[in-house]
């Protein structure tokens, strides 16, 4: 495992020799000689002397040759920093326990045998082996030491420090898990947050998908990895033919998956197995997230705690797929039916508001041609369809002022037109110059008290481009904005989450409204769901090319004055950095909890648009930082608005957060380069 608390998990089949735990011994080292790198590799179910032996399980023969197999592991094993887990009946007293045996670099650490025994249509287990109840021994002699016996172990993870202290071993075996309550759901109420599973599945038709479904959503409500290894064809065919098929999931989502029997791929009968890792800082962050979890049922009896060595080490890869774009629905089959339905959560939103306003009322919104406007446009327009109510009730306002392009001006014109809403166009500038002059503020030095209109407009053009900067300047166009929307009545806010995060917005102005539809919406989602609609709503004709368009313009607030040309010199990933990386530190960082060294490691295996120069996503990562403290106080008291996807900033729900609080600790990482 790494310092950040990735442990890598492999869940394994072997080719069986039903019936010669020496052969399956040689095989289940085979496999560890394979998978060197891995910190827990797991085995199926009796995987010593494979799971249909059927009465030859009452053999002495056969239980002893299967203990001598377990020493062959532990001997291939020893000195290793990894955890084995293996299958293997044992005879304890009168009774015979189907068993999972976990082993470290020491030798066997303890002994977990099975609970629910499957007794029923094809299985008869009863017939051979007893049900653990909790009454067994403790501790029984194994391989001439003493061992940890019950179904009330966990192992946590000894030796790896700090990085370590959250992970903890469960272990259940193949039926435990197919149970109203399985014994993993108390593990993990226990502290587990790997739950390792031992099965021998036979395949019928449909079986694999609610097998899936119960890895994954076992994962889920357990928030804990859960991996799962299944016997493969080699077992014996007399009745049933196993799959050999392996899951590794985590917190309700799918790591990896191996090929299985009638998955339509060319049958494997040898040794194969899967890699993933798991991140147990992320499954603590968010149990301790979770105020339910633990609530209001605790463990069904105290657990032992037998400890298992597992050490550090770095490595270069990471067996886990780490999205550049967190928030962006990924391209597949669901692609349709989630992107319908974010734009359902906004319009649903944003109608019960509406339904709420005195009937007629006009909706006013300031589009301006950028993506967030187009967005809000997109989704206003949606809401009084669904509502039944006439488009010209929203009522577009879009206002130029000395930063404002023909480009952005004209697709702001022309989108309300193609979406038939009413819309109107007022020049800012006199407005502006005026309030300038009131103010008794010269703007970029500029003295506009003996200038009429027309001079200071050309003395802006003459501007050099290092002397762009006076945030008063940018301040009285966003107010006035906002100034002439309230006058008109209710105003749907356009702001996203990514700049909620940053700040990017001016008090009491566009950081102002009576109902956002966007405010949980990040700015990469932002642009996705503009072309989305381009290309799937409107497939064709102008709407199509005025929405590409607009996807396609640098991003800016258009607040600093232009070029000669009339073109965007105020970029704002000129400033900020860009907006996929901060969406990138914002998901990591407030859904995960992670600190600025994991989100810079994570970064690191991220397969962004472009690739970003390392001094770029550091300096990038300590603006995004500095700001997120620095602007709490706008996100204290922003508008109304839905919860759309896991990470919000609202200060009503989900994040609650001092306008004073020091970054300090936050930046420490920066300090030490």
């Amino acid at each position: 495992m790494n310092a950040f608390g990735i442990v890598r998990v492999a869940s394994a089949t072997i080719r069986t020799s039903v019936g010669d735990p020496a052969a399956n011994a040689r095989e289940v080292v085979g496999v560890l000689e394979r998978t060197e790198g891995c910190d827990v590799v797991l085995f199926p179910e009796l995987c010593l002397t494979g799971y249909t032996c059927a009465d030859l399980f009452y053999q002495p023969t056969l239980l002893n040759a299967a203990v001598d197999a377990l020493a062959a592991v532990v001997e291939a094993n020893t000195g290793q920093p990894r955890i084995v887990v293996v299958g293997l009946p044992l005879g304890v007293g009168p009774h015979l326990y189907n068993c999972a045996a976990v082993i470290d670099g020491s030798g066997v650490r303890g002994l977990v045998p099975k609970q629910h025994l499957p007794n029923y249509k094809e299985f008869y287990e009863r017939r051979w082996f007893h049900p653990a109840r909790g009454e067994e021994p403790a501790e029984i002699d194994l391989l001439g030491r003493p061992t940890p016996f019950g179904i009330d172990l966990l192992f946590p993870v000894e030796g790896a420090g700090d990085a370590g202290r959250d992970v903890i071993l469960g272990v259940e075996i193949c039926e435990d898990l197919w149970l109203p309550i399985p014994p993993s759901a108390s593990q993990a109420l226990a502290g587990a947050t790997i739950l390792l599973n031992l099965s021998a599945s036979n395949e019928t038709i449909g079986k694999s998908a609610y097998r899936t479904d119960l890895v994954v959503g076992q994962s889920g409500r357990c928030m804990a990895a859960y991996a799962y290894s299944g016997s493969g064809p080699s077992e014996s065919t007399t009745d049933l033919v196993f799959g050999g098929h392996c899951l590794i999931a985590e917190d309700g989502r799918m790591l990896a998956e191996s090929r299985r029997v009638g998955d339509g791929q060319p049958i494997e009968r040898g040794s194969y197995w899967i890699e993933a890792d798991v991140d147990v800082d992320r499954l603590t962050f968010e149990r301790r997230s979770a105020a339910t979890f633990e609530w209001p049922v605790g463990p069904v009896r105290p657990f032992r705690r037998i400890g298992v060595g597992l050490g550090l080490s770095e490595r270069p890869d990471l067996k886990r797929f780490v999205p550049a774009a967190p928030f962006v629905p990924a391209n597949g089959p669901e692609l349709n039916r989630r992107c319908a339905e974010i734009f359902e959560i906004q319009v649903a939103g944003l109608a019960k508001r509406v339904e709420r306003l005195p009937a007629g009322t006009t909706l006013h919104m300031g589009v301006s041609g950028g993506l967030d406007s187009t967005l809000a446009l997109l989704v206003a327009v949606k809401t009084l369809d669904l509502l039944g109510m006439d488009r010209k009730l929203l009522h577009g306002l879009t206002m130029p002022g000395f930063g404002t392009t023909n480009r952005t001006r004209t697709n702001a014109v022309d989108l309300m037109e193609h979406l038939g809403v009413s819309s109107e166009t007022i020049d800012i500038s006199g407005l502006a110059f005026q309030s300038f002059r009131e103010l008794g503020h010269s703007p970029f030095g500029i003295d506009a008290r003996h200038m009429n209109l027309s001079a200071f407009r050309a003395a802006l053009l003459e501007l050099p481009e290092e002397n762009r900067k006076d945030l008063t300047f940018e301040n009285v166009q966003a107010r006035l904005r906002t100034f002439l929307l309230m006058s008109r009545g209710f105003v749907v806010g356009t702001g996203d989450l990514s700049e909620m995060a940053l700040g990017w917005s001016t008090y009491n102005a566009d950081h102002m409204s009576m109902y956002n539809p966007n405010c949980s919406i990040p700015k990469t989602l932002v642009r996705f769901l503009v072309l989305y609609a381009a290309n799937h709503e409107f497939p064709a004709g102008p709407t199509r090319d005025t929405l590409t368009s607009i996807a396609e313009t640098t991003i800016s607030p258009e607040l600093l004055p232009t070029s000669k040309r009339g073109e965007i010199l105020q970029a704002t990933e000129d400033s900020l950095g860009p907006y996929e990386l901060h969406d990138f530190f914002l998901y990591h960082a407030i859904r995960w909890g992670c600190p600025p060294e994991k989100i810079l490691y994570l970064s690191r295996f991220a397969d962004f648009s472009k690739p970003y120069p390392p001094a770029l996503v550091e300096k990038t990562l300590r603006t995004f930082i500095t700001r997120f403290f620095a602007q709490q106080y706008k996100r204290s008291c922003v508008p109304d608005g839905p919860k759309v996807g896991t990470v919000s900033l609202s200060p009503r729900g989900d994040w609650r957060m001092p306008s004073d609080a020091d970054a300090s600790a936050w930046l420490r990482w920066a300090e030490q380069d």
